[in-house]
């Protein structure tokens, strides 16, 4: 399913650990107007989707050297919805990602030009694999996660909304100039349950423009992780 093909070595490696996606419809016109040019949104069955998507960023490091402690582990939370470009590569579009590694959030926008933001978060698993999540940026609501998975799936069915939402190895960015970018990643396919969901915040709809749905999210899935490779961003051309 992992459709990219790349003979570059990595620029990064590292693992997602405890993801939770939690996923709403949302008009595509709404999305589409929040889109650079040379984006398009991408629909599965005529409809669209934000996700919400904590999780712990787990041995974030450079191919030529090891963890650190202070950048390489933190958790992460971001607000993306699915495109296609002039090509019809699908991808990954941001609207945001805090993540609590002020050292990160730098590099992170510096060499890939996503919209990271610090915030000040906490993240915990216990033995029953229930996650405990918060996350506040200054100035902001504080943002609570607790779930945990239950019945397993395993792997999207390809041509299945899960695969629709999930078998994502492209992400675009721009920069403040406007220059669009295109990255791409490799990693093994999720691995999926259902998941039981305790507390969830929709506060990123608000931070980021967007009306707060008042319906629970229409689509829910857990995966306990993936290793993955990054490779370095390429400007968008074509």
């Amino acid at each position: 399913m992992n459709e990219v093909q790349t003979d570059r070595p990595p620029f990064l490696y590292q693992s997602w650990k405890s993801l939770l996606f939690l996923h709403w419809q949302i008009d595509p016109a709404t999305i589409q107007t929040r889109l650079p040019q040379g984006l398009e949104i991408d629909t599965f069955q005529g409809k669209a989707y934000l996700g919400v998507v904590p999780f712990y960023m787990h041995a974030l490091r450079p191919r030529f050297g090891p963890p650190c402690p202070g950048i390489s582990y933190f958790p992460e939370l971001n607000l993306r919805t699915y495109v296609r470009d002039a090509t019809g590569r699908k991808g990954v579009w941001f609207f945001s990602l805090d993540a609590h590694s002020k050292l990160s959030v730098w590099i992170a926008r510096t060499f890939f030009s996503l919209p990271y933001r610090y915030a000040t978060m906490s993240y915990s698993i216990d033995q029953d694999q229930t996650t405990q999540m918060r996350s506040q940026r200054q100035g902001e609501a504080l943002q609570t996660f607790s779930y945990r998975p239950t019945q397993r799936i395993g792997p999207a069915r390809a041509g299945s909304l899960e695969a629709f939402l999930v078998e994502r190895y492209r992400f675009y960015s721009a920069s403040s100039k406007g220059q669009l970018f295109i990255g791409e990643l490799t990693h093994a396919p999720y691995d999926l349950h259902q998941a039981d969901v305790s507390q969830y915040s929709k506060t990123l709809f608000a931070i980021n423009g967007f009306a707060t749905p008042d319906t629970p999210p229409c689509h829910i899935v857990y995966s306990p992780g993936v290793s993955v490779k990054a490779f370095a961003i390429r400007k968008l051309s074509s």
